[in-house]
């Protein structure tokens, strides 16, 4: 039954991707509609509930007729500025080809013809404060400065790092993680690029995944990705995150106190890890990074209910 269902699902997102490059987007929004209550029958009808049935939805990666583009070529995003940095009216906005796009939703998690690699969208350059973010409940998903009661938020100290996040991923708060015993926190995978270059807000570029931390942040699985841009010096000397000891001693170390202690200067505890503190290896973490690729999918296609989140 399972393995029917799978080739079910592979048919199905095969001639719906078809589809929705010849049809005007009305037209494929109502066939997502029936993919969507296609595979919710399917999934009540066999009673699996594991990421397994979403194979053929991994597969796709690019549910609608320009992001199949995007995961087939080159791309070209241009970031584009709206108000004053630094203020509540900013905006970073992206355009491929003249086309809006969510760098949320429509930027490939898998960049095409570089297996190993992760496309990595970075929001905060190693060095500054303002804590910029994927606007995940806003049309359009624009980078934008985090407020709270109404009051830019900024870090109390630098990052050591360029922070980021992995696009077409997502940490359902609706599951529990088996290994950290708590659930997702609700937002794209975050990722902490170690290179030694500055990366600039709204950088998209292509990283090689090393190890991982789960942080517990309120309750809630905050995983970070350690992760290295492709186009470092050293990438080519860092394949694991046992590497990263050999090649740059106490930059893990660095990484978690960094976590660790970064709300204290907001008059909060110490953040703790799960997980015993250790960063996980690079299979484990692929793990990690695939499950929420799973569950972004899930919440794209509707399987999962948006909330406020915008899709």
């Amino acid at each position: 039954v399972a393995f029917m269902t799978q080739r079910f699902l592979r048919f199905a997102m095969a001639s719906f991707i078809r589809g929705s490059v010849r049809f005007h987007s009305a037209v494929a929004s109502q066939a997502r509609s029936k993919l969507v209550q296609s595979s919710r029958n399917v999934m009540n009808a066999t009673k699996l509930s594991s990421p397994s049935v979403f194979t053929g939805l991994q597969q796709a990666r690019a549910p609608l007729g320009h992001r199949m583009t995007l995961q087939s070529r080159n791309m070209a995003i241009k970031p584009t500025k709206s108000g004053q940095e630094e203020s509540l009216e900013y905006r970073l906005f992206f355009e491929d080809g003249g086309k809006k796009l969510s760098p949320w939703h429509d930027i490939p998690l898998y960049p095409a013809g570089k297996p190993g690699l992760l496309n990595f969208l970075v929001e905060i350059p190693r060095g500054t404060r303002a804590k910029l973010e994927v606007a995940t409940k806003e049309k359009g998903n624009p980078i934008m400065q985090d407020t709270k009661k109404g009051k830019l938020r900024y870090y109390g100290i630098d990052p050591v790092f360029n922070y980021g996040c992995f696009p077409q991923t997502w940490e359902d708060p609706n599951v529990k993680h088996e290994d950290a015993n708590c659930v997702g926190d609700g937002d794209p995978i975050d990722v902490v690029e170690i290179g030694e270059k500055v990366l600039e807000s709204g950088t998209l570029t292509t990283v090689k995944p090393l190890g991982v931390l789960c942080m517990i942040d309120d309750g809630e699985a905050d995983w970070k990705v350690i992760a290295i841009d492709s186009n470092d010096p050293k990438a080519h000397l860092l394949n694991d995150i046992a590497d990263v000891e050999k090649v740059m001693p106490g930059k893990v170390g660095e990484v978690r106190e960094w976590f660790r202690s970064y709300k204290t200067h907001e008059g909060k505890p110490l953040n703790t890890f799960g997980l015993n503190e250790e960063a996980k290896d690079r299979a484990y973490t692929m793990k990690v990074v695939q499950t929420a690729h799973d569950d972004w999918a899930k919440l794209w296609m509707g399987i999962t209910d948006k909330g406020k989140f915008e899709v």
